[in-house]
C-alpha cells in the first residue's frame, strides 16, 4: 500500500468519537464504512478488502470487538488502529497490548491526542499523534487522517502515547473538582503541573518514554481535558463538586467516562508496584464515596514536602 492512494477504511464504533475520525477520513476522500453492534449490515462485510481497521470503542468494547475479529478472516495485509483510551479492567493491559496479543502478525497503531470529538465535528484546528513500532503503517494511518485543519504527528512509542491519553482522564476527573470548587487559576496550575509527573511515573514504570508525555498525546491531551468543559471526565469531577452523585452524573452523561475504570484499574497497579499516585488516590477516594471533594483537596495540599521531581529523572 502506499501513502497517497485511496485507502478502504472500517471504523468499528459508531459514537461520537469513531464519527468524528470517519469525517476527518471522508474529508479526505477515502472509503469509510462505520460500523456498530446496532448496523444492520454485517462486521464480515464491512471489513471486506479493508486497507484499515479502526477501533473506536470503549475499553469495555476492546476484548468483545477482538473475539468478533477472531472469528472472521482479516485481510491479510490490514493495519489495526486502537483509538480507545482506558485500561482492561481484568488484566490491566492497555488496548494495544490487547490488540496485539490477539493479532501478532498485523501492525497496530495508536491514535491519541488533544481531540475533543465535537470540536473536530465542527471543522476546528486539532492536532493528534499515531504511533506504531511499525513507521510505515504508522505514515499511512497519518496520510489517511492528516488535513489543513487536522494535524498528524508519528511516533515509535505507543505505549506512551496510549497512556498519555488514558491517564491524563483521571486528572481531568480532578479539573472538574477544582473548577467545580472555584479553587482559582493558581490551584489549576499546580494541580496540572503536578498531574504531568504523576503520570510519568507511571507511564515509565510500565515501558514507556517519558518524553512522549510532553507531546500531543500527553500534556496536550492533559490541557485540553482538564480546561474544556465538553471532557466527559472533566464534566464528572465538576459534578462531583457540586454534591451531586456519581450515578447521578451517569445518567445524564454523553458517552463513557473512561477516567472512572481508569483511576479503578490505575490505583491497582499503584498499590501492587508501589507506584507514588497521590493525586489519582485522591479521585479513587473520591469516586468510591470515601471522601468529600472538599476532603480530597485538604489531603493533597497537606501531603508532606517533597523535592518538586520526587521520583522522576527528568
Amino acid at each position: 500500500m502506499t501513502n497517497n492512494k485511496q485507502k478502504k477504511l472500517t471504523i468499528i464504533g459508531a459514537g461520537v468519537w469513531g464519527s468524528a475520525l470517519a469525517t476527518l477520513a471522508k474529508r479526505n476522500q477515502h472509503l469509510v464504512r462505520l460500523w456498530s453492534r446496532h448496523s444492520t449490515e454485517s462486521l464480515e462485510a464491512v471489513i471486506t478488502d479493508a486497507d484499515i481497521i479502526l477501533s473506536a470503542v470503549s475499553i469495555k468494547g476492546v476484548r468483545p470487538t477482538i473475539e468478533k475479529l477472531q472469528a472472521l478472516t482479516l485481510p491479510e495485509k490490514v493495519i489495526l488502529v486502537t483509538a480507545t483510551k482506558g485500561l482492561d479492567p481484568l488484566t490491566t493491559l492497555t488496548p494495544s497490548q490487547i490488540w496485539q496479543e490477539a493479532f501478532p502478525s498485523h501492525s497496530i497503531v495508536v491514535l491519541s491526542g488533544p481531540n475533543l470529538s465535537k470540536e473536530i465535528q465542527q471543522g476546528l484546528p486539532a492536532a493528534t499523534v499515531v504511533a506504531s513500532n511499525n513507521r510505515s503503517a504508522a505514515e499511512i494511518v497519518q496520510a489517511v487522517f492528516a488535513s489543513e485543519n487536522f494535524r498528524v504527528y508519528v511516533n515509535s512509542d505507543p505505549l506512551g502515547t496510549e497512556l498519555g491519553g488514558t491517564l491524563k482522564n483521571v486528572m481531568a476527573i480532578a479539573a472538574g473538582v477544582c473548577d467545580g470548587l472555584q479553587l482559582g487559576t493558581n490551584a489549576k496550575a499546580g494541580l496540572m503541573t503536578r498531574a504531568l509527573p504523576e503520570m510519568i511515573r507511571v507511564g515509565t514504570y510500565l515501558g514507556a518514554k517519558a518524553s512522549t508525555f510532553f507531546g500531543l498525546s500527553g500534556l496536550g491531551d492533559l490541557m485540553a481535558t482538564c480546561n474544556s468543559p465538553l471532557s466527559r471526565n472533566y464534566q464528572v469531577g465538576y459534578g462531583l463538586s457540586q454534591g451531586k452523585s456519581l450515578e447521578k452524573i451517569l445518567e445524564n452523561l454523553e458517552g463513557t467516562a473512561e477516567g472512572i475504570n481508569t483511576t479503578e484499574v490505575l490505583i491497582r497497579i499503584a498499590q501492587t508496584k508501589e507506584i507514588y499516585v497521590p493525586i489519582s488516590h485522591q479521585i479513587y477516594r473520591l469516586l468510591k464515596g470515601e471522601i468529600t471533594p472538599q476532603e480530597a483537596v485538604k489531603a493533597l495540599m497537606e501531603r508532606e514536602p517533597r523535592s518538586e521531581f520526587h521520583g522522576l529523572e527528568i
